[in-house]
């Protein structure tokens, strides 16, 4: 046998090795699609039957408080007495758990379930403007000082769903004010960056650890008392749907800094 002969031998198997080294990687590649998309229907059939074991649980819930409701008005509106004391106090502690126990489901409906996104061009000025107006009596209340920084370099227009990003912004406002049981200070601002409309939430509380700093946007993850950890969460997922970003940078001590990016029109 020939050199061309043992050169085209050798060229075939060569050739054999590779289209063999190629369809390996392809069907690898396609094994790892097929267990991402097995594991992508299993999630989205978790979220299905938790979203709906929620609302089975608002059913019964609602009728709880209702009927705790009738029972604390059949009760007499004063007594001296310590077992009607103690009636009254234990059904208070029920009526707030409960409370507590909607407000969660409620919190958990929003985080998990499907978002609808209503985006309307609007501008980001006139928004924060609104929500200053909105929140500044809770903020006296709490003895925080709400400042507004206007962007002086024009309109920024962003195509987004308003009630969401209010509420988003909102949640934030809320931590601040939180984080400031002494009073303090908020200043929320927006500017133009690169390609993207930057909304900035900074206070001057009490700050946050830096081990708990990459924690915060995770759900059920939360440092306040008596919180269960998916505001911020919610806040993470209403940004993310409009194919933003949001972060945050703290200063134990001297306070936080919050920094949404949205796509501009």
């Amino acid at each position: 046998m020939g050199l061309f002969a043992w050169g085209l031998i050798v060229g075939c198997l060569s050739s054999l090795l590779v289209a063999a080294a190629v369809v390996a990687a392809v069907y690898r590649r396609v094994e790892r699609l097929q267990r991402a998309n097995r594991q992508a229907e299993r999630l989205a059939e978790l979220g299905t039957l938790t979203g709906g074991l929620a609302h089975e649980i608002k059913n019964p819930l609602s009728t709880i408080q209702l009927n705790l409701q009738l029972l604390r008005e059949d009760l007499p509106l004063t007594g001296e007495d310590s077992a009607y004391v103690r009636i009254v106090n234990r059904l208070t502690t029920v009526q707030k758990e409960a409370a507590r126990l909607r407000d969660i489901l409620d919190d958990f409906l929003r985080f998990a379930g499907k978002m609808e996104l209503v985006k309307k061009p609007t501008e980001l000025n006139r928004l924060l403007e609104d929500m200053v107006d909105f929140f500044h009596p809770q903020a006296q209340l709490q003895r925080v000082q709400l400042r507004r920084r206007r962007w002086q370099g024009g309109e920024l227009v962003v195509p987004l769903d308003e009630r969401l990003i209010k509420q988003a912004i909102l949640n934030l406002l809320i931590n601040a004010v939180h984080a400031m049981p002494a009073g303090g200070e908020i200043l929320l601002s927006a500017r133009r960056g690169e390609g993207a409309a930057v909304i900035e939430i900074i206070d001057t509380g009490k700050g946050i650890e830096p081990d708990a700093l990459g924690k915060i946007f995770q759900a059920y993850y939360s440092t306040k008392k008596g919180g269960h950890g998916l505001g911020l969460a919610i806040t993470k997922r209403v940004i993310e749907e409009h194919g933003g970003t949001i972060s945050a940078t703290s200063e134990v001590g001297k306070g936080t800094a919050f920094q949404i990016e949205l796509p501009l029109a």
